[in-house]
């Protein structure tokens, strides 16, 4: 089985081309990393393409004598989708294989869904992608305020390019289905003559999803993404997901600058393998993280340090207090098959008390042990040990 960005992107677009594709298993590359950026090099790839994690992993795990024998030159379209993108990412990919040849302007930001036959904006030829400062204060509230480069309390976005083709993407407030002003940050909407006619024997999800009409105006058929972001000088950046947005005391927090928070704030925390999400406690809408630790650390580590080290960084990043942390084994949160992390899943484990627990903390330990009570009895007795 393939994702749809490997089907169309790295299979029937070589065919109706008619030029040479390569296939990998994604096991190995998980395995290793650097055989994809060898087999760039040994047949001379032009396109080749990854969600943000698959780089991320290459930037981990290369090492310097297999950089060494890289000539990434020949390498001319490296699309980065099907998940949030980083700044981060970007930066530190370039910056280690650019003595291999690598090209910044080979970077390809860009966003698409199945719906919509995959691809819907990226970014044009021989521009490096471009990442806008964005006030965090201001995005909590849907509002979109340029930042200063550097400044302290921003976010990073970045720019996913312009829509392709004949494509028309429109920004929507998915509560008042009205056109957002140009400063805010509303729901992806999507028209074209590529979106699909909708999901096989689902009437009802189908005219929710491609069926949407705007109040103010009447304009549609669109397809709803689901996906929240705004349009700045035309190009789409993607701000998260409608279904993930954790609300707190009014504000809207990403899920996924939360995760990328706490998998930095300890060095025994796996990289792209976290989850934040919401849960109603009394009433009121509390954060839980969950997050995979490293298999090597596990032996002489320092729980009660990590914890504090996560709450310490959510406090100072975001102005956030954590109410449940879950620290699970390596491999064992859920993922699709592009690598993207499961939030609902996962939310559903954690309530379940079906997650892999091996450690538990935040602010109100007594109900977390109440709602991980489940997962502590399903640890093998060697984790048990590590659970507080």
């Amino acid at each position: 089985p393939f994702h749809d960005y490997g089907l169309i992107d790295g299979l029937i677009q070589p065919i109706y081309s008619g030029i040479t594709c390569y296939v990998m298993s994604s096991l190995a590359f998980i395995k290793k990393p650097s055989c994809w950026l060898e087999a760039i090099s040994k047949y001379k790839v032009t396109h080749s393409q990854s969600p943000n994690f698959g780089y991320d992993l290459c930037i981990q795990k290369v090492s310097s004598e297999q950089l060494s024998e890289l000539d990434l030159r020949s390498w001319r379209t490296a699309s980065n989708g099907a998940e949030p993108i980083r700044k981060h990412t970007i930066e530190k990919f370039i910056q280690k294989f650019e003595p291999c040849g690598f090209q910044a302007t080979a970077f390809y930001p860009a966003y698409g869904l199945a719906e919509a036959t995959l691809l819907v904006a990226t970014k044009p030829h021989n521009n490096v992608p471009q990442i806008t400062p964005v006030v965090a204060s201001a995005l909590e509230k849907n509002q979109i305020v340029e930042g200063d480069t550097n400044q302290k309390g921003n976010r990073y976005v970045v720019s996913c390019g312009f829509p392709i083709c004949d494509t028309n993407v429109i920004i929507i407030n998915p509560n008042t289905l009205t056109k957002c002003a140009s400063d805010e940050v509303g729901e992806i909407w999507v028209s074209n003559l590529s979106i699909a006619q909708g999901y096989w024997n689902r009437p009802e999800e189908t005219k929710q999803t491609f069926k949407a009409y705007t109040v103010d105006t009447g304009e549609g058929p669109f397809l709803r993404t689901g996906d929240l972001g705004f349009i700045k000088n035309g190009q789409l950046f993607i701000t998260g997901r409608l279904k993930d947005v954790i609300i707190i005391r009014g504000h809207n927090h990403y899920p996924q600058d939360i995760e990328f928070t706490v998998e930095n704030s300890h060095p025994s925390l796996r990289k792209n393998s976290g989850a934040a999400f919401g849960i109603e406690v009394d009433n009121e809408e509390k954060l839980v993280v969950v997050q995979e630790v490293e298999r090597s650390w596990l032996r002489e580590l320092d729980f009660n340090e990590v914890n504090g080290d996560i709450r310490q960084e959510l406090m100072a990043q975001h102005e956030l207090q954590v109410y449940a942390i879950a620290l699970i084994k390596s491999g064992s949160i859920p993922k699709t098959s592009s690598g993207k992390i499961m939030r609902q899943a996962c939310r559903m484990k954690f309530l379940e008390g079906t997650l892999e627990v091996i450690n538990s903390g935040g602010s109100n330990p007594e109900h977390l042990r109440e709602l991980t009570v489940m997962s502590v009895m399903k640890a093998t007795p060697k984790n048990r040990a590590h659970l507080v």
